[in-house]
């Protein structure tokens, strides 16, 4: 979906409330990402981030509100989209920045994390559930102009093709433990492209192109 890049916590404009937030989202991170859900405490978090554990517990309260919050800061800090004059050049775009993600060791460890949790946790899902919300509608509009070229056909599900790129990707570092290398984001983006183009992705039906 292309809705990664940026590291978490990265300090933005706004004094010390901003950067306070941005140590605490960074602790928060490396705590999901070296612990895992279960294991994330506010006073273990406030700690690492070097901040009192009362200005933790007074802005987040709990560690499920954190993992939103967590998750809102990522999805607003992500890499925009890159348009490339063509669907497949922007799907691989797309695919290969997924890739760079999910194969970095940190930013994997932490999406294997907050996944699993969103699996038992119904405010985590909703929170993981608008990530990607956000992240898909950042990218639709690359599809979009491909309808508008005459790429793809008229009544393509755009958002549905842009998840049509990361899925595989997803499934390796979920389920097959595959290589997540380039050649597997080209192969991603190569055939969601060849299926948007044959209108599999066209409301209500089969569709052709």
């Amino acid at each position: 979906m292309g809705f990664e890049g940026a590291d978490p916590g990265t300090v933005r404009p706004g004094g010390r409330t901003a950067r306070v937030r941005a140590a605490v989202l960074r602790a928060t991170g490396d705590a999901l990402a070296e612990r895992g859900f279960a294991q994330l405490d506010l006073a273990d978090i406030a700690r690492r981030a070097e901040v009192g554990k009362t200005t933790v517990y007074r802005r987040w309260g709990t560690v499920t509100i954190l993992v939103a919050d967590l998750l809102m800061d990522m999805a607003e800090q992500s890499l925009p989209r890159t348009e490339t004059g063509s669907l497949l050049g922007d799907l691989k775009a797309n695919a290969r920045l997924v890739q760079r993600t999910l194969a970095d060791p940190r930013q994997g460890a932490l999406f294997k994390a907050v996944i699993a949790a969103a699996t038992c946790e119904a405010k985590t899902a909703e929170a993981l559930h608008r990530f990607y919300d956000i992240r898909v509608e950042e990218w639709a509009p690359c599809v979009q102009q491909a309808v508008d070229r005459g790429e793809v056909p008229d009544g393509t599900d755009v958002q549905e093709v842009i998840r049509a790129v990361s899925a595989p990707l997803y499934h390796r570092l979920l389920i097959s433990g595959d290589r997540l290398d380039e050649a597997a984001a080209d192969r991603a983006a190569e055939a969601a492209a060849a299926a948007a183009r044959a209108g599999a992705y066209v409301r209500g039906g089969a569709g052709s192109a």
